[in-house]
């Protein structure tokens, strides 16, 4: 439970904290599987601009030792499993099992959550028509999946006429089906009771309290109640002890197994959705770093570029490096190095030196555009 105790930390602890948490200090850690335990998911985002999210988060912490095909034998081995589009190491599917169990949510629920209970009520048949075909066929895409919805999905954006797509992710959250393998940005669906190990579901109390303390973990420091995700239960308001951030407001949360590790840094180049950074006010409050993904903007309103990546040096965040990688010509294509304040010439070799290890791993030149 949590403790009344409240640390002062000052910026650079906090920092350290922060680093250190997501693995990402001058000790490197060895093994994949241990990282996603760790780290708790690692979210499923298939944009390979430079690499997909979850390869390059991996790379991240553990070196040109990783291997893409490292992470695809865990998966397809069952040790690790797609739920919600994050891969979770296969027995953690018993701390989300309760919350499958109380689909849509914990009563009372919100008008959504009735909506959205109340749509999968009206196509039960079609649901169960689902079940049918995936109990005799398999493992199959959403395409190949009939659509007998008697009441069509409706939205303001790109799930309009999704009927089919849309139940299947409703009865994932409800536990009945799971996402069994991808090709390409395919996924296909099978029965979750052959793809989860079928472990007894954790109380959903238990549950989302060890949730919190994996997730105070991951991040080392948080503030209590706030969540990366819109859906997301385990705030840390509960676990760990309190801390004050010199110059931040609030009193925050903090895994006190941090407290008191020396700290050795080194320069990462991090996905633009890495667990350091997707918290962008958590960002700005503890590394005072300006950034955002800027994917979705205008061209002419980029700052950094499409998919610029962050750049940790030591327990600084220090700039963004706008990248591409051009795989059929065989060069990973730098468009730019944002440097934020003043570099040393010593950052620059350092940055360099990882873009150059970035690049050795993809099996590309890395060239300035």
């Amino acid at each position: 439970m949590a403790s009344g105790t409240v640390h002062e930390l000052a910026p650079r602890q906090a920092r350290r904290i922060a680093v250190r948490a997501q693995l990402l200090g001058a000790q490197r850690p060895t093994d994949v599987l241990d990282v996603v335990r760790h780290l708790g998911f690692l979210q499923v985002d298939l944009t390979r601009v430079v690499a997909e999210h979850a390869d390059l988060a991996l790379w991240t912490r553990l070196g040109n030792a990783y291997e893409p095909e490292d992470l695809e034998e865990l998966v397809g081995d069952g040790a690790l499993v797609e739920h919600k589009a994050h891969l979770l190491p296969s027995e953690d599917i018993a701390l989300v099992a309760a919350d499958m169990e109380l689909w849509p949510g914990e009563p009372p629920l919100k008008e959504w959550q009735e909506d959205l209970r109340d749509w999968v009520a009206a196509n039960d048949g079609c649901r169960r028509d689902v079940l049918a075909l995936l109990r005799a066929e398999g493992p199959t895409a959403a395409r190949d999946i009939p659509d007998t919805c008697d009441v069509p999905w409706r939205s303001s954006g790109w799930t309009n006429d999704k009927n089919v797509m849309k139940l299947l992710e409703c009865m994932e959250s409800r536990g009945e089906v799971a996402v069994a393998s991808r090709e390409g940005r395919e996924r296909r669906w099978d029965l979750a009771e052959r793809i989860h190990p079928g472990d007894r579901p954790v109380p959903v109390a238990e549950a989302h309290l060890e949730l919190a303390r994996r997730r105070l973990r991951a991040l080392g420091v948080a503030r209590p109640r706030a969540l990366e995700a819109w859906e997301e239960k385990h705030d840390v308001r509960g676990v760990g002890e309190g801390a004050r951030i010199e110059g931040v407001r609030g009193v925050w949360r903090v895994d006190p197994a941090y407290l008191d590790e020396d700290f050795e840094g080194r320069t990462a180049i991090l996905s633009p959705l890495d667990r350091l950074v997707f918290d962008r006010k958590r960002m700005e409050d503890v590394f005072g770093f300006d950034y955002q993904l800027e994917m979705y903007k205008p061209v002419a309103k980029r700052q950094w570029g499409y998919w610029a990546m962050p750049v940790l040096d030591g327990d600084e965040l220090v700039g963004k490096v706008d990248a591409t990688a051009d795989r059929q010509g065989g060069v990973l294509i730098v468009d730019a190095v944002h440097e934020d304040g003043d570099w040393s010439a010593a950052r620059r070799r350092r940055v360099d030196a990882e873009l150059g290890a970035l690049g050795e791993w993809l099996g590309l030149e890395v060239v300035r555009s």
